[in-house]
């Protein structure tokens, strides 16, 4: 693997930055990849020596089968040993590295003014209190714990504290409908519900005691309602004046958040629920971790799956602690006088690992925030960055688009001059704003890692090293250490040089996911089937001449249009060059001649009008970006595009939507419902 001259635009590691860096340039970094190839066992050996092991590991590093012809799919690693992922991520830095007065989060509310600053030995202290109210409520080694929280402290505490008694937790986003989280509940079993009275968003106050009480009453109707205590945390922004947040909170904010809660009551049954405050008053701050085997279950996180019915991810302890720790070791390169700000929400695979335990293992200081981009202003992002002096910061391109739409007056109002490192995760990012977040955030000094990977990944493996990695915009660029990719075809043929086809993975790193809950089956059918020997990601991929990864998008969002295997991604960047278009989505509909043919959905800038001239522009940009081939058949104006809460796509509805199929399935994750019947009565007349 070797970066030869290329004539695409690449952007270089500055000599500042390879100076201090963990993998200091391109040649390093080949020289670490070969070893975690040819040498597995040294590699994550070295790795694991940074933590603290009860008893050390029996058995190889890692053991595992990918081939279902050739048995159950497994993957172990460290077999044998015993750790606490909490003590390794607290206890460690507490009592081993004098880390203890170290801030490990700042946290910032909904609003600027609720705010709080948390040491590690705060931290630990929390922790500690919480997990032995958990024990007081009878949850034991191997319990599932549902939570169902905001970003608030007390989410970081109770999945520590899970952790620390070898519970397993299970989150579940605070935006999600009551149906959602029942059903979560359900299928994983659980004992505790942890939730808060309500959260503000943005304007928005959510009752969330309220959401979760629906949820346990749907459960108790299909008779499979296993919670026995629901644990209530005040958030503090609605706790009164008298309430433990007066110190984060201005008089009249608490004044303000009376009035409100007269009108929005806390539901209450007495035999079922607990208020946090009055559980943790007298609970002892400390609490001997539970010392775990290696591969015993650490959490289950549920992600959407081709049926609609949510996928319980499972992880397990000493791997995914390496993994984490690792990746955002290297991907960020962390330094101890870092600040580092994840935007991202706990509920999402993405907190938990590179907001808790990744950050924690590395002792890293991070922003834990709970707000929106644009509230109360637009300028939010930027005041905080200025604010705490943040050097590392990763989000998403949906944010990164939204804030495009204010151009760059509201970052003129700050000093940003802090940040030494970006970073994009949970799609493919489009040129324009990889350029823009480069130029404008950035200020074109800063290197952007664009993270490739997945829930079920556990950590990124494919991905840029800040100083090590020439950049191409939109490209996730090269494996990360111990992953192997490679490109196969429809039928199972491995592609060299390059290609495009299924993005699928040799052999596992230690973070991988080892099942889906209670349905290991469903788990083997839908990752080791299709190509046995291969995880199979579910995505497309792009190898380029220089051997650079570019994800494609979901492989059901792959698009053969007369024989020629195209990308939705690569038809939605070119759409997007075109001044009036604010966004794109692209999928597939069928045609009598080519099998195939691109519906696309434009959604248009503001006082933008959509009309033939505008159509016809669109595809005389994709013919001249990509080729005639990829001329789209179908352009349908879309107000809005059906996504989730957490900002993704929903290219499952836009597909039915192109096919004028009313059968739409599970709309729970859906933020605006609203949104599809807009869309249905904007179906272009010839696809009609």
């Amino acid at each position: 693997m070797v970066v030869p001259d290329s004539k695409d635009k690449m952007y270089y590691p500055s000599d500042d930055l390879q100076k201090d860096a963990h993998v200091p340039g391109f040649n390093s970094y080949l020289a670490l990849y070969r070893k975690s190839l040819e040498t597995p066992e040294a590699f994550w050996k070295d790795v694991a020596d940074e933590f603290f092991w009860k008893t050390p590991p029996v058995g190889p590093m890692l053991q595992y089968n990918f081939d279902v012809t050739k048995g159950n799919i497994y993957v172990k690693c460290m077999e044998g040993a015993k750790t606490n992922i909490c003590y390794n991520v607290l206890d460690r830095h507490v009592r081993e590295s004098n880390l203890g007065q170290k801030v490990a989060y700042y946290w910032e509310g909904n609003s600027p003014e609720q705010h709080m600053t948390i040491t590690y030995s705060q931290l630990l202290s929390q922790v500690c209190r919480c997990a032995n109210v958990l024990k007081r409520l009878g949850v034991k080694k191997g319990d599932r714990v549902s939570i169902y929280l905001p970003m608030i402290p007390e989410l970081v505490f109770t999945m520590l504290a899970c952790a620390r008694i070898g519970a397993v937790h299970s989150i579940v986003f605070a935006g999600f409908s009551s149906e959602s989280l029942s059903e979560r509940i359900m299928d994983a079993q659980s004992s505790i519900l942890v939730t808060a009275d309500g959260v503000y968003r943005g304007e928005k106050l959510i009752n969330l005691k309220q959401i979760a009480d629906e949820a346990l009453e749907k459960c108790r109707k299909k008779a499979s309602s296993s919670i026995t205590k629901c644990l209530v945390v005040k958030h503090p922004a609605l706790r009164t004046k008298s309430g433990a947040a007066s110190d984060v909170m201005s008089g009249f904010m608490r004044w303000i958040c009376s009035l409100l809660l007269c009108c929005v009551q806390t539901p209450w049954d007495s035999e079922c629920d607990v208020w946090w405050d009055e559980a943790m008053r007298d609970s002892p701050d400390e609490c001997e971790p539970e010392w775990l085997d290696a591969e015993d279950p650490l959490f289950i996180l549920y992600t959407s799956g081709s049926t609609g019915k949510p996928k319980g991810v499972l992880h397990t302890v000493a791997g995914y602690l390496l993994y984490t720790s690792l990746t955002f070791k290297y991907v960020f390169d962390h330094h101890h006088d870092d600040v580092y700000w994840c935007t991202a929400d706990i509920g999402w695979i993405t907190g938990h690992s590179y907001i808790t335990y990744g950050p924690l293992a590395n002792g890293a200081t991070g922003v834990l925030f709970e707000g929106i981009p644009v509230h109360p202003h637009v300028g939010r992002f930027w005041e905080i960055i200025e604010k705490y002096k943040v050097t590392k910061f990763y989000t998403a391109p949906t944010a990164i688009r939204l804030l495009m739409k204010y151009g760059q007056e509201p970052l003129q109002k700050y000093d940003l001059s802090s940040l030494r490192i970006l970073g994009t995760v949970g799609e493919p990012i489009n040129p324009e704003a990889w350029q823009w977040y480069h130029k404008v955030v950035g200020q074109g000094r800063c290197p952007i890692v664009d993270t490739f990977w997945q829930t079920e990944t556990g950590g990124h493996v494919l991905t840029p090293l800040p100083a090590a990695t020439p950049l191409k915009p939109g490209s996730a660029t090269f494996p990360f250490f111990g992953v192997e990719p490679t490109i196969l075809n429809e039928h199972g043929e491995e592609l060299e040089g390059e290609a495009e086809g299924y993005l699928v993975f040799r052999k596992p790193w230690p973070g991988i996911m080892r099942t889906l809950y209670r349905n290991h089956e469903h788990f083997e059918n839908t990752y080791f089937k299709k190509f046995p020997g291969f995880y199979v990601t579910g995505d497309g991929c792009r190898r380029d001449k220089d051997g650079y990864y570019w994800i494609t998008g979901r492989i059901d969002d792959m698009l053969n249009v007369s024989g020629h295997l195209m990308s939705t991604a690569e038809v939605e960047a070119a759409l997007t060059e075109h001044l009036a278009v604010a966004e794109a989505a692209v999928v597939s509909r069928p045609h009598k001649v080519k099998g195939e043919c691109l519906y696309c959905f434009v959604t248009l800038k503001d006082s933008r009008e959509f009309n033939h001239t505008t159509v016809e522009e669109l595809k005389r940009l994709v013919r001249e970006k990509i080729g005639p081939v990829a001329t789209p058949d179908f352009i349908q104006n879309a107000p809005a595009l059906p996504k989730t809460r957490s900002g993704k796509i929903m290219r499952r509805i836009l597909r039915k939507i192109a096919r004028n199929d009313k059968d739409l399935g599970d709309l729970s994750t859906l933020a605006d419902p609203k949104v599809v019947e807009v869309l249905f009565s904007h179906r272009c007349e010839a696809a009609a």
